[in-house]
């Protein structure tokens, strides 16, 4: 059974930004995915699951986390996946896109308001709609931007 919209993102700034776009998807099937188990009580009934926190050094981490992700894939099947990063986020697009041709969307986090982030940057290969929160940051082939979401 194929679902709707798999929303993921790493902790504090990133979960935040994430959150924001909560309206979005009022009346929308929707499973939250992060690193903190905490987060599960913001997003009332819709599915949670939690995810290893890793960064890019933590080889076995990443594989960990890859298995937990194919696993929530797999019961998900989400027609589109949308992140604000980072790597959990990043992984998860590269996943849906490659092994169940899950729409993609990748906002970068705000924070970075001169260049993408390293995950924004790796996840364009994968975004179907790659968004910076910055204008300045725009180029033709993208980031593009639609606005900011704090």
């Amino acid at each position: 059974m194929t679902r709707g919209i798999l929303a993921i993102a790493s902790g504090g700034g990133h979960w935040i930004q994430l959150r924001r776009l909560h309206p979005a998807f009022e009346g929308l099937d929707v499973a939250y995915v992060t690193v903190h188990a905490s987060y599960a009580e913001q997003v009332g009934a819709c599915r949670f699951y939690t995810v290893r926190d890793v960064t890019r050094w933590d080889r076995w981490g990443i594989v960990v986390l890859v298995a937990q992700l194919i696993r929530i894939l797999i019961i998900e099947r989400p027609r589109l996946v949308v992140t604000t990063g980072a790597a959990p986020g990043g992984i998860a697009l590269a996943l849906a896109k490659i092994f169940f041709r899950s729409k993609t969307l990748w906002i970068d986090s705000i924070a970075n308001c001169e260049q993408m982030s390293s995950s924004g940057t790796q996840a364009r290969r994968f975004a179907d709609v790659w968004l910076t929160q910055w204008p300045d940051i725009v180029t033709p082939n993208g980031p593009h931007y639609w606005g900011a979401v704090l």
